[in-house]
């Protein structure tokens, strides 16, 4: 897995490349300890599976945004992707955007 952090006008977007996985998981959850939280958009579309851990750094990662005022949009899943989130439910708890701009938008 590949994680790209960039600030666009105070909104941090993370680029996540590979497999989001157990053993992947924590590279993700250090990543996002890294950025001041306040507006993230996690891209997700370069991403070809995701497994339960990678859910779970996901929900804590949102908590943690909303438990300190802020906002995060997913952006660009996969059909395959997209549709775990719905099977599970997440995709009522999560801002899902179709494309980084969009998300980028939204987070604002």
């Amino acid at each position: 897995m590949e994680i790209k952090a960039l600030n666009l006008d105070g909104i941090w977007v993370v680029e996540v490349h590979g497999e989001i996985n157990l053993s992947t998981s924590q590279e993700l959850k250090k990543s996002f300890e890294k950025l001041p939280i306040k507006k993230i958009v996690v891209d997700l579309e370069q991403v070809s599976y995701i497994d339960s851990s990678g859910l779970a750094t996901l929900v804590e990662m949102l908590k943690k945004v909303r438990g300190q005022g802020g906002s995060l949009g997913l952006a660009g899943m996969s059909d395959k992707v997209k549709s775990l989130f719905e099977i599970t439910k997440l995709d009522k708890l999560f801002q899902i955007y179709p494309n980084q701009k969009d998300a980028i938008t939204g987070v604002k």
